[in-house]
């Protein structure tokens, strides 16, 4: 592979700042690399949308990375967008491809005959891809869905911590208050909230984030195909966003986000 091809970023995106919680982890495991992040946040939430209309928005947006930036590989950083969109992408092009889905088996595994709740958007939650996904790695009954939406928009506004984001999930998740055993994060922006949801649910609940395995699969493919980044210095982010200062937002959610891990 060419120094020129290898030399080109990765591009990471979401349906708008949750795919910056994948970007931190893409950069803890390949510092080397250089990163376009692009957020759609003026069509955010993909959550609430047509699996169509994702579709559509997601190719546009991986266009974009293709055309303007000749992006290596894509990082679909939003689970929404996988599930909805990522396998006919893949068809679609030739460079890699990778998306992100709900930790629901190591949940599911890690804790045997007790209750799992799954947070994630109503259209990731039911697409037949999720419930196939629970239906061969869970008991019948241990994963709980729990559709988030409003938590979407809060982190959207820049808020993590704020009192409107511990009433929505003390209000959303009061049924599982001492009893869920985990907590699988089925959204990219849900990590920015992850202290407001232990805390809430409670010291016994484990939580479980899919970008640790995701951000592998793009190393994985990348050094299957000779198109790692050697060099030793470290890479660039390069931040942008669809919505007017959604970039700067991003700049100072991915900077507090590092802070916080």
């Amino acid at each position: 592979m060419s120094k020129e091809y290898v030399d080109r970023p990765i591009g990471v995106f979401d349906s708008g700042q949750g795919g910056l919680t994948v970007l931190s982890r893409l950069v803890d495991l390949m510092p080397n690399e250089d990163y376009v992040f692009y957020g759609d946040s003026a069509n955010a939430p993909y959550g609430v949308k047509s699996k169509e209309e994702v579709y559509q928005l997601a190719k546009r947006v991986v266009d974009e990375l293709i055309d303007k930036h000749q992006v290596k590989a894509v990082m679909i950083a939003c689970n929404t967008a996988t599930s909805a969109a990522a396998d006919r992408l893949r068809r679609e092009y030739s460079l890699p491809i990778i998306g992100i889905e709900p930790a629901v088996k190591p949940a599911a595994e890690e804790n045997p005959g007790r209750q799992v709740v799954a947070m994630a958007t109503p259209l990731t939650l039911e697409q037949d891809k999720f419930n196939q996904l629970v239906a061969e790695c869970a008991e019948p009954g241990q994963v709980v869905k729990v559709p988030a939406p409003k938590l979407v928009e809060l982190i959207e506004k820049g808020q993590t911590d704020s009192p409107a984001i511990y009433q929505y999930l003390e209000e959303l998740l009061a049924p599982y208050v001492g009893k869920a055993a985990g907590v699988v994060l089925g959204c990219t922006h849900f990590p920015f909230a992850k202290q407001a949801i232990q805390e809430i649910l409670g010291p016994q609940a484990k939580v479980y984030d899919g970008a640790i395995g995701a951000a592998a699969e793009v190393k994985r493919q990348l050094a299957s195909q000779d198109e790692l980044n050697a060099s030793s210095q470290p890479g660039q982010i390069l931040f942008e966003n669809s919505a007017p200062a959604g970039a700067d937002l991003s700049k100072r959610l991915y900077a507090l986000y590092r802070q916080k891990q």
